[in-house]
């Protein structure tokens, strides 16, 4: 069984941001890509529980935050960053 990923806007943002700022922009769209297909059937498999049904999960470049919500069969990816940068802190700074 499956899942459905859906990006939330600010992560589509972010990857944006990092996409524009990277030297490799294709590792980026094929990582984007491969956590795509594979939080689609294994969201539980990879990554690590942060808070409650938070998970997140880093392969490089890229680490995401997400949630699954087994009763919808979604995973809803929160936030995306590069890991040659690190994650940003929740103020900005």
């Amino acid at each position: 069984m499956t899942y459905t990923v859906n990006w939330t806007a600010n992560a589509l943002q972010e990857l944006a941001s990092v996409w524009m700022a990277a030297s490799n922009r294709n590792a980026v769209t094929h990582t984007a890509n491969d956590i795509d297909d594979i939080l689609e059937v294994f969201p539980y498999t990879v990554g690590e529980s942060t808070f409650d049904i938070v998970r997140e999960y880093t392969r490089p470049p890229l680490g995401v935050e997400y949630e699954v919500n087994d009763a919808i069969r979604r995973v809803v990816v929160l936030s995306v960053w590069s890991t040659d940068t690190g994650r940003p802190s929740p103020t900005g700074n």
